[in-house]
């Protein structure tokens, strides 16, 4: 320390650590009791309030993952037991098979309705023809007639095609419906829609109504009471009133009772000083207003301030002042740590009374009362409940597969059915159509001896002859060499006459 600053002496320095020790020590027991409480808060709330909320977010969070992963999986596992595989089904057992079964009756049905109308077109055309070349001379007499009744009879054809082309479009109509409208229909408004209803709308409005809206409740009033209030009341009893007994209210008073009448004094001296200025001469002015006001300032305000006023307030900054604050600086130093040790003292004190009167018996307690009820809760009520959790687990999961291995053989038996049903059809639509066919044939067979018949009349109008008695095959002609008499060993002679000439 130099010369020009001496120490001072101990009569100042032990009042003033006195006094700041007095100042000092129930601040800094103050400081410590609240940082030992927030440490403790740290400790033993805010430590493990954050981690029992991550823990039960991310419990929640497990849950509702393991819960929409259960839930879809059902789902899925639905959707494809319930519609997937009975469409994959339907489609490969009924709808293909049927459809291929259609095909094939209206294939055959196809090429029995052309092989008739062929024959029968084959037969009325070479009817026609020979009854037009037999006819030729008649045609004049009975053309009318005959056209008449040909258009009548080409009307009565082509009516009776419309009809059963009507008959067939109906009818597939209503196949098509059955086959591909209904059944569709049927899987909307009684599978799939109940299964959307019942097993994805309704739990899923129950999850919302019992879990999510209650949950979202909860945390949005802890995240209330646990941030927002405290943040609200922060501002409203701490901010706002700091900002504005601090900083607003001194700058208004400032600007009101200073600021503003020092502009306004300002504001009237100013312009009539600037008038008087200029209305006075300038040597006047000097020899009035500066030369006394050099005068008084070089030799009478310079003097008694440097000598009268800075000297005095220099020896006292000096030689009091700087001192005492050097001296206050080191006593709030030495003060603050005394207190320190004062604070720490009072405070494994407290700490020695707290395990005293508290702590020991709370860990007696502990140990004598809490830790054996809990062993024999653990051992008596939880083991037995956790295995019985277990065993209904299982006996969860045996059910389960039984009542999936009962769907699968009730799906077979019924796959089984179907096939059995859809064989049988399939016989009788043969048998249906072997029949079909049978009577076709017999159809055509009638038409053409018919046509036969009328060929042989016709024939017989036409050029004369008897007509054969009984029904049956004609009679064959005896077997004869042309242009000569001798007849075939075992054959009656026949006639050489001509039927022309015979009748």
């Amino acid at each position: 320390m130099s010369m020009e600053n001496p120490p001072p002496p101990a009569l100042i320095r032990v009042p003033i650590r006195i006094v700041v020790l007095v100042v000092v020590l129930p601040i800094r027991m103050t400081w410590d009791a609240l940082a030992a409480a927030a440490h403790l808060l740290d400790r033993t709330v805010l430590r493990p309030t954050g981690r029992g909320i991550a823990w039960a977010w991310t419990g929640v969070g497990r849950g509702l993952a393991l819960v929409f992963t259960g839930v879809g999986r059902g789902i899925a596992w639905v959707f494809r037991h319930t519609v997937t595989r009975p469409a994959r089904w339907l489609y490969g057992a009924v709808l293909a098979p049927v459809g291929r079964g259609i095909g094939w009756v209206l294939t055959g049905v196809w090429h029995g309705l052309g092989w008739l109308f062929t024959g029968v077109g084959h037969g009325l055309g070479w009817f026609f023809t020979g009854v037009g070349r037999g006819l030729a001379w008649f045609f004049v007499r009975v053309g009318r007639g005959l056209a008449w009744f040909f258009a009548g009879l080409w009307r009565g054809i082509v009516f009776g095609a419309d009809r059963l082309w009507r008959g067939l479009s109906v009818a597939g109509l209503w196949l098509g419906r059955a086959v591909f409208v209904w059944p569709w229909v049927g899987l909307w408004r009684y599978v799939v829609v109940p299964v959307c209803r019942y097993g994805i709308a309704v739990p899923a409005v129950w999850l919302y109504r019992q879990v999510l809206a209650p949950l979202g409740t909860g945390l949005a009033f802890l995240l209330e009471k646990a941030v927002f209030v405290p943040v609200a009341a922060f501002f409203t009893y701490v901010l706002i009133p700091l900002l504005r007994y601090g900083v607003v209210v001194p700058v208004l008073w400032f600007d009101r009772s200073v600021l503003t009448p020092v502009g306004q004094g300002l504001g009237w001296f100013f312009p009539r000083l600037g008038r008087g200025i200029a209305v006075g001469q300038v040597w006047l002015a000097r020899a009035v207003f500066v030369w006394p006001w050099v005068g008084l300032w070089r030799f009478v305000l310079v003097p008694v301030v440097r000598y009268g006023i800075v000297g005095p307030l220099a020896w006292l900054w000096n030689r009091v002042l700087v001192p005492v604050a050097r001296e206050v600086r080191d006593a709030l130093a030495v003060c603050w740590r005394v207190a320190g040790y004062v604070s720490l003292a009072v405070g494994r004190a407290l700490g020695w009374a707290f395990r005293t009167l508290v702590g020991r018996p709370a860990a007696w307690f502990w140990r004598s009362v809490c830790a054996p009820v809990g062993h024999w809760v653990r051992d008596s009520v939880w083991a037995p409940a956790r295995r019985a959790a277990v065993q209904a687990g299982r006996a969860a999961k045996e059910a389960l597969a039984s009542a999936r291995a009962t769907v699968r053989e009730a799906l077979a038996s019924a796959r089984a059915t179907v096939r059995e049903a859809l064989a049988s059809a399939r016989a009788t639509v043969r048998e249906a159509l072997a029949s079909a066919r049978a009577t076709v044939r017999e159809a055509l067979a009638s038409a053409r001896a018919t046509v036969r018949e009328a060929r042989r009349d016709a024939w017989r109008a036409l050029v004369g002859g008897a007509r054969s008695p009984e029904p049956g095959e004609p009679e064959a002609a005896r077997a004869r060499t042309l242009g000569s008499t001798t007849n075939v060993p075992g054959a009656a002679p026949a006639p050489e006459i001509s039927l022309r000439k015979r009748g």
